[in-house]
């Protein structure tokens, strides 16, 4: 390992910020407050409001199986990464355990991987907010809003974490209000208990009642798992932004065990709601969108309009996160000499300045690349990064094996998150992700996805592996006689 660079910029005390300073050099000005809405917004993207249609069309009612294993599998994933991240809190997260668990060529591949995921995300997010804001605001164009709505959040990013934290808890709360709000005001409409609401009770007769729980056949089931699993990416990102909290340990603890019910009842539970309210063949789910067509069955006005308004929230609370795990992971690959030096330094606040700006000016690349050539390059960017997301949970699985032992040599008392039925679940959990990548090989869109990524993958490898043993040959020819 080659030795870290020191902040140039020198940081007031901790007396003089009001801050400590977490173990990695940056401010710990996360709060718990911040920490928990992190935590449980964390798993409501966008993707669950947009993208939950084409799922319920093709699968019916039995995409409840889908978002069922795929929750399964992220709720093992976490706990896997909640073992390692409670013993050693850290802001390069899986990237850091792996690059002591599996070398330095994995933490290096995966954690330039994952940043590459995220600043792609951030023109994805960007051009969806600015389409919003264009119809509501038509007189500013839309790359107009995409500009504005990323140089806001770079701004908040770059004030302080303590910054990012406070919008990110709104950001979240309202989503975590919004999803609460549809479940219960839902939930009271299927059995015909919602005051005001000429809705008459369906009970749950709609999961059977055309075609059966699976009119499409147990096949798409797994097609149903393409469709939704990415929409779960970013239940991870806790565990980056604890090492900047003043209790981390205590932060993913609390993060990992509650996983389960925050996607039992924000997935499972909604998506029972609409395909309990609605036929799943019903039109108007593919028309309007599976939540507006609930809401209106209900009889709410303005559905369309309130949920442009959470959806929009979903997409700022997704780009506030993607530039801040973007800018934590460019942090620790610089900590590690595998990332330019300057992205290793922080400013007078404990923020890592050149980290977060080197990952925005990616971002603001690839929005203009969405602008000028969306069908070409910017998909091309889209599909060489669509299967990171189970690159990252299969190297967090494979980063757990070699952890647990070395975890139990060093420091067992530290041990305090463990995951179950360890190494069975784990070995399990791989299989599970292996399959969904293969089963990706037979869809059109999935293919091309996976073909991608693994080529970019490759080559990021390759760079990592390359890089190691010109390190290796240099140390070598320094120490000769």
């Amino acid at each position: 390992m080659s030795a870290q660079p020191t902040n140039t910029d020198v940081a007031p005390s901790p007396r003089e910020s009001g801050q400590t300073p977490s173990a990695d050099g940056l401010r710990a000005g996360l709060k718990n407050r911040h920490l928990s809405m992190i935590a449980i917004g964390g798993v409501i993207g966008a993707g669950l409001f947009v993208g939950s249609a084409s799922g319920i069309a093709a699968a019916g009612p039995g995409i409840l199986l889908s978002y069922a294993l795929v929750g399964a599998m992220v709720v093992f994933v976490m706990r896997m990464l909640g073992e390692m991240a409670a013993a050693h809190p850290t802001s390069g997260s899986f990237s850091a355990y792996a690059d002591r668990a599996l070398g330095r060529w994995a933490g290096f591949s995966i954690g330039w991987l994952y940043w590459f995921f995220w600043v792609v995300v951030l023109a994805v997010e960007a051009t969806a907010g600015a389409k919003i804001l264009e119809g509501w605001v038509p007189a500013v164009p839309q790359w107009g809003w995409a500009l504005i709505v990323m140089v806001v959040l770079t701004a908040t990013n770059l004030a302080s974490v303590g910054s990012y934290g406070e919008f990110e808890f709104w950001f979240a709360g309202i989503k975590v209000v919004a999803i609460a709000g549809f479940i219960l005001i839902g939930a009271l409409a299927v059995f015909g208990a919602l005051p005001g609401s000429g809705h008459e009770a369906t009970g749950l007769a709609n999961l059977t009642d055309h075609g059966g729980f699976l009119p499409n056949g147990p096949g798409a089931i797994l097609t149903g798992i393409l469709m939704v699993v990415f929409s779960f990416m970013g239940s991870e990102i806790v565990t980056l932004a604890a090492g900047e909290s003043e209790n981390p340990q205590r932060a993913v603890t609390k993060a990992t065990n509650s996983v389960i019910w925050r996607i039992g009842i924000f997935y499972l539970g909604s998506i029972l709601v609409v395909v309990s309210l609605l036929a799943w063949d019903d039109p108007a789910i593919k028309e309007k969108g599976s939540y507006v067509a609930a809401l209106d069955v209900i009889g709410i006005p303005h559905a369309g309009e309130i949920m442009n308004v959470i959806v929009l929230t979903a997409v700022l609370s997704c780009l506030n996160s993607g530039l801040y795990t973007a800018s934590r992971m460019a942090f620790s690959l610089g900590e590690r000499g595998d990332a330019p030096a300057a992205f290793a330094r922080t400013n007078s606040r404990g923020v890592p300045q050149a980290a977060i700006v080197g990952s925005v000016v990616f971002g603001f690349v690839a929005v203009f690349f969405n602008y000028q050539w969306p069908d070409t390059v910017f998909l091309f960017l889209l599909n060489s990064s669509g299967a990171v997301a189970l690159f990252v949970w299969l190297v967090i699985c494979f980063t757990q094996l070699k952890m647990r032992a070395i975890l139990l040599r060093e420091s067992p008392d530290k041990l305090v998150v463990r995951m179950w039925l360890f190494p069975y679940l784990t070995w399990a959990t791989i299989a599970m992700i292996s399959f969904v990548l293969v089963y990706m090989l037979t869809d059109d869109a999935g293919r091309e996805q996976v073909i991608l990524s693994v080529l970019v993958a490759a080559l990021v490898v390759a760079t990592a592996v390359i890089r190691d043993r010109l390190r290796t040959d240099t140390r070598h020819a320094l120490t000769k006689p």
